[in-house]
């Protein structure tokens, strides 16, 4: 017999039964609101898709008044936005990984509307990209170099249509190889490499680690002076094919000697017959003697220039550019993706 007011104990042990089963409901419902929310794709036919870029990367700003994308890169209702009071209208949350110490640098207090989608960003190698597997469940979307990237960001690509006039004569190269680094590490793939060739053939370093740095106006006359440009990556990871081969080399109109990922996917990307890759040889004097062969050779060094007829060479630097891509992929990427172990597909 219970006292008067006070519930009977059946209904307290009911309501914690009830809990016992709701918790999970409620923890799920959690999940469900902030990553796999009902996908209402915005109608982008009617109103610009809007693109949040929470932090700037490396806190290099550029200017978003206007319609940027439409402006610069004839990309039309893609709104970019760096305001992050408007976190709660944005489509799209872009997120750089180099900004970001880990999960709680996510703005995790904040209610993520429905349909609001989170994108990790990085065109750095997985080396450079620390504190990966607390970030494990939080995004949707990726951006990066990678070609199976949701929304893939290469630092070049070749497109069709050339010019005669685009390729280079040998008159006035008084450099046989050159190489521009700053960030020299001894342990680096391409630093053993350098050691080894640098014994049979000369080969002018610049950059801040040989006291020669250059400036951006410097860099690509300097590297015009020479036959070949050593575009040697410093991690040799997928897809990773940095400016050091689409600016350094295609721009400067030296044949690259490639050190990077394998041949296979510098073909994916880059003009036929366009680089030297070091894997193809057995050493690296064999590889100083057919660079050495091809330099004494006009033809067979010309052969290397012969995609500028029917191909060119685009770069992209300008991280608007690379933003407003997100509005041009919008309507074919996945609604209900999750990257619950993004370090594993960043590290693979």
């Amino acid at each position: 017999m219970t006292t008067s007011g006070s519930p009977p104990y059946f209904l307290f042990f009911l309501l914690l039964l009830l809990l016992s089963f709701l918790s999970p409901l409620f923890y799920f419902g959690f999940w469900k609101q902030h990553l796999l929310s009902p996908w209402r794709r915005a109608d982008v036919s009617r109103r610009n898709l809007s693109v949040l870029l929470w932090r700037w990367p490396f806190r290099r700003s550029y200017r978003l008044d206007g319609d940027r994308c439409l402006q610069m890169f004839n990309i039309s209702r893609c709104h970019l936005t760096d305001d992050v009071a408007a976190f709660p209208a944005a489509d799209v949350v872009v997120f750089h990984h180099q900004e970001l110490s880990g999960a709680s640098s996510l703005q995790l207090h904040r209610a993520r509307p429905p349909g609001q989608r989170w994108v990790w960003m990085s065109m750095e190698p997985p080396v450079n990209n620390a504190n990966l597997s607390q970030l494990n469940g939080f995004f949707n979307w990726t951006m990066s170099y990678r070609r199976d990237a949701d929304v893939p960001i290469p630092y070049g690509r070749t497109e069709p249509g050339g010019d005669e006039r685009g390729v280079p004569a040998l008159s006035n190269r008084s450099c046989l190889v050159g190489w521009v680094v700053s960030r020299y590490r001894p342990d680096q793939a391409r630093a053993a490499v350098y050691q080894r060739l640098k014994e049979h053939i000369p080969i002018e370093v610049y950059g801040r680690w040989s006291g020669r740095p250059l400036s951006a106006r410097q860099l690509l006359p300097t590297i015009a002076k020479c036959l070949f440009y050593l575009s040697f990556e410093n991690s040799q990871a997928e897809d990773y094919i940095s400016e050091k081969l689409w600016r350094n080399a295609y721009r400067a109109g030296a044949v690259p000697v490639v050190l990077g990922p394998g041949r296979a996917a510098y073909e994916a990307v880059a003009p036929p017959h366009s680089f030297i890759h070091v894997a193809d040889f057995k050493s690296t004097a064999d590889l100083a003697a057919h660079l050495k062969r091809v330099a004494a050779d006009g033809p067979a060094y010309q052969r290397y220039f012969a995609w500028r007829r029917t191909h060119r060479v685009t770069t992209s630097t300008d991280w608007r550019e690379r933003l407003c891509q997100i509005c041009v992929r919008y309507r074919s990427l996945p609604g209900r993706k999750v990257y619950r172990d993004l370090e594993s597909w960043v590290n693979r």
